[in-house]
């Protein structure tokens, strides 16, 4: 009896984890977490002991080849690149099977994702015109957080469609590939001939094994590995190599896909490990002797108007003009109102706004502050407001589908659409190649 009361607390921890996992809101959660972790460490006593740790010096050493970051980097560079690995394969899903399939399918969250592009870039440019360095950062107000903004929309439970879940996760599918491009053009330092040409021989290898149907993931990530020194030493961000490798993962007919199989796999890593140490290392902002000059700053009001104000008018005005004129339609049982809700919430830009502008202001610690209140300032007042909102508007509405996990929001967009008929596999086919 006495073993028995012992290990009976055990199996209810470890239900009561399992079941806060299974919650559509915890990566949203976790994230949140580490974020106030790293702000109260950096405006404690600690301090030092952060700032410290950001720059342990970390070198890995192979022969002749050498690669020494400190350790932000190897956090920014290497588990970043793990990260847009599930993102590409999300992308390239998306597109063979899911929301992104067909042209109408795809219109109005790509429309909606071209509108939150491009509004908050121009209002960033309008806040720092006479800036040229701050300029560098037109992009940071452009991004949707995938993890914040489903998990904020997630706490409003079966009362949201799930057609407007679906949209936003597809526009935030679309606004990383906008961010992957962006990242790919204009912010890439010098570029080394020899290392993009021995990047180019890997890239080749991951599409060759695409092409020879080859399923196991080892050759993939050793040719990836591979990929990744050549362009991190190249000057292009080593991210990409994650993009390339994502898309180079087959993909079939069936749950043993490969490519519904390491996005399995890479999910939790993803969404418990790699954003939550991403967030506590890119966080830490000390909020000692910020006032009204700082809050003033044009790259602070940029960012953040770019983020709350430029992201729910671009989104929300490209989406209307594309539904009247007939090229899409509004989410199936959504309102306007709960829509425009929606399109407040692709403000919440806080993981890709941060890594986008530890590309801009790389080396420009001047405006590293400024860059993190912005994006704090922006990110929190678009949920606090998309949340309040959604939350008046859809009181008492009692949804006709089950509550659905969006701990994994847009895998699970995509699995409505793997028990369609057979004719939607009709991609894949065409596509096995791809």
């Amino acid at each position: 009896m006495a073993n028995g009361s012992n290990d009976a607390p055990r199996p209810a921890l470890l239900i009561t984890i399992q079941e806060f996992l299974k919650l559509e809101s915890a990566g949203g959660i976790i994230l949140v977490a580490m974020m106030a972790l790293a702000l109260l460490v950096v405006n404690s006593p600690l301090a030092g002991y952060y700032e410290a740790l950001l720059g342990l010096p970390v070198e890995v050493r192979i022969g002749p080849l050498d690669i020494a970051k400190p350790l932000l980097l190897w956090v920014n560079d290497g588990l970043m690149a793990i990260f847009f690995v599930l993102v590409s394969l999300e992308i390239k899903r998306e597109m063979m099977v899911g929301e992104l399939a067909s042209l109408r399918q795809a219109a109005l969250p790509a429309f909606g994702a071209v509108g939150g592009m491009a509004v908050p870039a121009l209002i960033f440019v309008l806040f720092n015109q006479d800036n040229p360095t701050a300029l560098r950062g037109w992009a940071i107000p452009s991004a949707t957080d995938i993890a914040f903004s489903l998990g904020v929309l997630s706490l409003l439970g079966r009362a949201v469609p799930s057609s407007l879940k679906v949209f936003l996760a597809a526009l935030a599918i679309l606004d990383d590939l906008g961010a992957i491009v962006i990242i790919a053009v204009f912010y890439t330092e010098q570029l080394s001939v020899t290392s993009l040409g021995l990047g180019a021989v890997g890239l080749g290898g991951l599409i060759l094994l695409n092409r020879l149907g080859v399923k196991r993931f080892t050759p993939y990530v050793l040719t990836a590995v591979f990929l990744w020194v050549c362009v991190l030493k190249s000057g292009i961000h080593a991210t990409l190599a994650g993009v390339a490798l994502g898309f180079a993962i087959p993909m079939t007919a069936g749950d043993e896909s490969p490519l519904r199989r390491l996005e399995h796999l890479l999910l939790p890593w993803v969404a418990f490990m790699i954003l939550p140490i991403f967030a506590l290392v890119n966080s830490g902002l000390s909020l000692r002797g910020i006032g009204l000059e700082e809050l003033g700053h044009p790259v602070v009001l940029g960012i953040a108007a770019g983020l709350f104000i430029g992201k729910q008018v671009g989104v929300f005005g490209a989406a209307w003009l594309v539904i009247r004129l007939g090229w899409a339609q509004l989410p199936q049982g959504a309102r306007w109102s709960e829509f425009y809700g929606v399109a407040i919430l692709t403000g919440i830009g806080f993981t890709m706004s941060l890594f986008i502008g530890s590309l801009a202001f790389d080396g420009v610690r001047t405006l590293e502050a400024e860059t993190r209140l912005g994006v704090l300032i922006g990110s929190l007042a678009s949920a606090v407001l998309g949340y309040l909102l959604l939350r008046v508007l859809t009181r008492g509405r009692i949804a006709a589908e089950p509550l659905e996990t969006f701990a994994a929001p847009a895998p699970r967009a995509a699995a409505s659409q793997e028990n369609q008929p057979r004719k939607e596999w009709k991609h894949v086919r065409k596509a096995r190649r791809s």
